[in-house]
């Protein structure tokens, strides 16, 4: 599978999108199915206009979608953006997990040279 790029722009919106737990759970309730931005009001204790401004944050970032049904707007999380999240994430891993090899395979050295 390939993941394309992310710029240090998309990387910053994404995650200041995620870092909100409300944004989190919008995410998580659109990907599995369009929903209302009515719908997702209801769930939450605050008034349509902040599930909205919600909403614009992870449109922004390219988390979600919103598109016309009728009078509604639909709201769907883009599964493609999420991968190129995983796929950031991954690259970190890869990188931290190299510098664990490299540390363990000094300390294997430093041993074998001291006994």
């Amino acid at each position: 599978m390939v993941v394309s790029e992310l710029t240090d722009e998309d990387v910053n919106r994404i995650f200041r999108a995620l870092a909100d737990a409300t944004r989190r759970d919008i995410v998580r309730r659109t990907l599995v199915a369009g929903v209302s931005v009515s719908q997702l009001a209801e769930a939450y204790d605050m008034s349509f206009a902040a599930v909205q401004k919600h909403v614009a944050v992870l449109e922004e970032a390219g988390l979600v979608t919103k598109q016309p049904r009728g009078r509604e707007r639909m709201v769907r999380g883009d599964l493609e953006r999420i991968r190129q999240a995983q796929g950031f994430l991954d690259q970190l891993e890869q990188i931290w997990r190299s510098r664990i090899d490299r540390i363990d395979t000094l300390l294997a050295q430093d041993e074998t040279t001291h006994n």
